[in-house]
């Protein structure tokens, strides 16, 4: 008998006489009752505890807000499935010779994504109790690397897909994709507490809520 199979020997025999795991309640709360108006102000707030900034705006009102956020960018990298029509204000005073395109057929290079200035994508939900968006790699949110890398990430929520708690944002995504969870701009007070901002991620987070 090889090691291995003693190993697994042994670990069947005292699997042999193990009790039955009993059943777990799931009788948690899984959903909110808060109206849209009140998802939105709970979800701004926390947003803004976690140093975000943030607006509310008509979805019509994107493109202007889009385009206002990125005045200062040199260069800006949005996901391929990305809403053009939100990108519309961007193409003013020679938006798109800045704007870089990242898909699977052509993704950007690390050392591409480091010397861009932004990054714009959209969200799969957001969690109004947590203050927490979710990205889960559709179409309009594009890989992991492309929010991570670009230091100012500007992110557009729609109204429709606030949450009131985690339970029922879980119910609306696909768990085998590959899921961020953003909570505020990336920041960390491991070391003798002292908070240090950009270390795993962008350092400047915008959040406009289209209602």
């Amino acid at each position: 008998m090889t090691a291995r199979e003693d190993i697994l020997s042994r670990i069947r025999a005292a699997l042999q006489d193990s009790p039955q795991a009993p059943q777990i309640p799931r009788d948690y709360r899984a959903a909110s009752d808060l109206d849209t108006d009140a998802l939105i102000e709970l979800l701004v707030d926390r947003l803004v505890d976690y140093k975000a900034q943030v607006a509310v705006v008509p979805e019509t009102e994107v493109p202007a807000r889009i385009a206002s956020l990125l005045d200062g960018a040199n260069s800006f990298v949005v996901p391929e499935g990305f809403d053009a029509g939100w990108l519309a204000g961007t193409d003013e005073g020679g938006g798109g010779s800045r704007r870089r395109v990242d898909s699977p057929a052509a993704p950007l290079s690390v050392a591409e994504l480091d010397g861009i200035d932004a990054v714009v994508t959209g969200s799969a939900v957001a969690v109004a109790e947590t203050g927490t968006i979710i990205l889960d790699g559709s179409a309009n949110q594009g890989r992991r690397a492309i929010s991570l890398v670009p230091d100012h990430h500007i992110c557009v929520v729609k109204a429709a897909d606030i949450t009131g708690i985690l339970p029922e944002a879980l119910g609306r995504i696909d768990g085998t994709r590959p899921i961020t969870m953003i909570s505020g701009p990336s920041a960390t007070s491991d070391i003798e507490l002292e908070r240090v901002e950009g270390v795993h991620g962008p350092r400047r987070l915008d959040v406009i809520i289209a209602r």
